[in-house]
């Protein structure tokens, strides 16, 4: 059940809503700093040490924008990461690609013409329309507002090797009404000819980054991590300032009660989410990756509560091995089912290449409705309309329970909750589809040896009973490294030391090279190229389950009287 003394105020989060609501927080701005010293002074007055850091990042502010279809000026916003135009504009022929996905081009030449693409701006078209040669991207939203999108492939600050990376479409999106008028006339064979203008402030600014940390265990010890951003489209009151008071709320509570903590807390409020695609949570993981190696035990993100009408706690995302946790803490606040729903590649979960298991980003959302949309947060998610009206305080107070106690058996339980069984089931079935396929190909015997070893060990560690305060220390210490392992494996294409693109991602996408092997005809005579690379693929999966296996043998080993 639980813990009957993490009971929100819900005037207190309130007074966090009123304040969020004064500033709009763009990335890198003096709004944004202001907002910054006033998270500092809440968390100082909870007894947490803190320090305002500031660092350089690749940040792009949208300006002003026009869309001009033969005469006629339609209703817009260009975006974070679009190129900028000169004045003129650039100009071309529209050509309709329905939801600009790989598919959708295919047969078609774009090369210099402008897009018209159904659906909010994604980074997904923006690298495609990219390297077909398209100028410019014109999306249609699903209703009549305009959602602020950063469009930027590059996960975090671009470094030399990831710049070219970056859109070179000129990008607008228009409201729906207009968008049906163009696809219309495209439909009877017109030629339709735009011209898009966009000015977007682009480059490297200096950007605040909150770090606030109790760690009653001592300075040494391993800690949680407890993140959110707090720069914001426009007012940005439900994300995240939704969020924001949740935070701070948390922390508040949960210090009163450090004394019952096993591990540290520390609590990051990063900037350049939304406007540098997650830049300040990259650094952070790339400047701090040692600490993070060594002493970070799993990452808590938050992300847009409190909303009106977000009804559904159900499909959070979550690393497989914190699955129960996260079943078991919705099941108790809210009676709601969990449904383990995999993590996106988005949420500045910037650290699955460190190896920390993560928890949560956006936690409730929006019953399914009749309109097709990008996310469940609401109608009013990136726009200006995400005002103090769309936060519900019993919302808000009902979030930031989920997160107390989700936070609570992290900091207090004598075992870190994580159960890599459920890991090793996950992976067990990916192996699965691929064994027959890969049949006379390859031996992956050892990597689905591996997988089940995976599986006994763990169930075993759930098992462990009445451990000594250095017992269980040493068991922590080297589950923690055993997800150093394997939470790449399941997150990242097997880099640990470099951020993989902010592109969509297939499930395990470490398991691409067997994938790709797997889907060569008989007889093809790519398949022994397409052999090398999965050989390389099987080894890399096989050598971090053996090190993380060696690591849960250690701890059983170590549960031994």
């Amino acid at each position: 059940m639980p813990n009957p003394h993490l009971q929100p105020d819900r005037e207190r989060l309130m007074a966090h809503i009123r304040e969020f609501a004064r500033r709009v927080k763009l990335s890198g701005t003096r709004e944004e700093l202001e907002s910054f010293h006033y998270l500092q002074a809440q968390m100082e007055s909870y007894g947490y040490g803190t320090q305002l850091l500031s660092h350089d990042a690749f940040i792009s502010l949208p300006g002003a924008a026009k869309v001009e279809v033969e005469g006629e000026s339609l209703r817009c916003i260009t975006h974070s990461m679009s190129v900028s135009t000169a004045a003129a504009g650039i100009s071309g022929d529209l050509e309709y690609v329905g939801d600009g996905k790989e598919a959708d081009l295919v047969g078609k030449d774009v090369a210099g013409k402008i897009l018209l693409v159904d659906g909010i701006a994604t980074e997904e078209v923006a690298a495609l329309a990219s390297a077909a040669g398209a100028l410019g991207e014109i999306h249609v939203s699903p209703n009549e507002h305009l959602y602020e999108m950063c469009v930027s492939p590059v996960w975090g600050s671009p470094s030399q090797h990831t710049r070219s990376h970056l859109p070179k479409t000129v990008i607008c999106t228009i409201a729906r009404e207009d968008g049906v008028r163009l696809r219309d006339r495209l439909a009877l064979g017109k030629k339709v000819r735009a011209t898009l203008t966009a000015e977007v402030d682009t480059g490297w600014r200096r950007t605040p980054l909150l770090v606030a940390e109790l760690q009653p265990a001592g300075e040494d010890k391993p800690f949680v991590l407890f993140s959110g951003h707090h720069d914001t489209w426009h007012f940005g009151v439900m994300d995240n300032g939704g969020a924001n008071a949740t935070m701070l709320e948390a922390a508040r509570l949960l210090a009163l009660h450090a004394g019952d903590w096993r591990r540290g807390l520390r609590i990051c409020f990063w900037s350049g989410h939304s406007h540098g695609r997650y830049s300040g949570s990259a650094w952070y993981a790339d400047e701090f990756f040692d600490e993070l190696d060594r002493r970070c035990a799993v990452h808590v993100n938050v992300d847009s509560t409190g909303g009106e009408g977000a009804t559904v706690l159900t499909n959070s995302g979550v690393s497989d091995e914190l699955k129960p946790l996260a079943l078991e803490v919705i099941d108790d606040v809210t009676g709601q089912r969990h449904a383990g729903r995999r993590h996106g590649r988005a949420a500045d979960h910037s650290f699955w290449g460190v190896g920390i298991p993560s928890m949560f980003g956006s936690l409730s959302h929006q019953p399914p409705g009749p309109v097709t949309r990008l996310t469940a947060l609401g109608w009013w998610w990136h726009t200006p309309h995400d005002t103090a009206e769309h936060i519900d305080p019993d919302n808000l107070s009902r979030d930031t329970r989920i997160v107390l106690e989700t936070l609570w058996r992290l900091l207090t339980s004598p075992v870190l909750p994580l159960d890599y069984s459920v890991y090793a089931q996950a992976l067990s079935q990916q192996l699965a589809r691929l064994q027959a396929e890969l049949s006379g190909r390859i031996d992956i015997s050892a990597l689905a040896n591996a997988v089940d070893e995976l599986g006994s060990s763990a169930k075993a560690v759930l098992e462990m009973k009445d451990l000594s305060s250095a017992k269980t220390a040493r068991v922590n210490a080297l589950l923690m490294r055993a997800g150093r392992h394997l939470v790449p494996l399941n997150y990242t294409s097997g880099e640990r030391f470099h951020h993989d693109s902010a592109l969509p991602h297939p499930a395990w996408p470490s398991l691409e090279g067997l994938r790709a092997l797997a889907a060569q005809p008989v007889g093809s005579p790519d398949m022994p190229f397409y052999a090398v690379h999965a050989r390389q693929t099987r080894n890399r999966l096989v050598h971090g389950l053996r090190e993380a296996n060696a690591a849960l043998h250690a701890a059983l080993e170590d549960s031994q009287p």
